[in-house]
């Protein structure tokens, strides 16, 4: 697996506020229906210092519904359940598995665990 890019989530800088307009007229009656846009930070990751997202290059993966360009989140503060897919070091390259405590497989760094697959639409 080639990683195509990497790094660490940062916060949004600046919060959805109420925009503030100029009334000219009479106010549309849906002012106060107004929400916010959908902040994926607050609704994804729960461990912000020790989430990363990283890119995925070529359909490798494909038989764990990892495609190209598809965005992996990854936890490094979660611990891997069975049957978790993982992002593991294996000699010297990344790689995603399939946690399996009854297999016995070659030995491998646990660089932390999968908790979301984006794709592209």
């Amino acid at each position: 697996m080639q990683i195509l890019k990497h790094g660490k989530l940062k916060k949004a800088d600046n919060a959805c506020k109420p925009a503030m307009f100029r009334e000219t007229g009479f106010p549309s009656p849906a002012t106060h229906y107004a929400e916010s846009s959908i902040d994926l930070h607050k609704e994804l990751i729960t461990h912000q210092d020790a989430t990363f997202f990283i890119r995925v290059d070529g359909n490798a993966q494909a038989e764990m519904n990892i495609f190209h360009n598809d965005v992996l989140l990854i936890d490094r503060a979660v611990s891997p359940r069975h049957n978790s897919l993982a992002l593991v070091v294996e000699a010297g390259c990344f790689k995603v598995i399939r946690v399996n405590w009854q297999e016995d497989s070659a030995p491998y760094v646990l660089w932390g665990v999968i908790t979301y697959i984006i794709h592209k639409a």
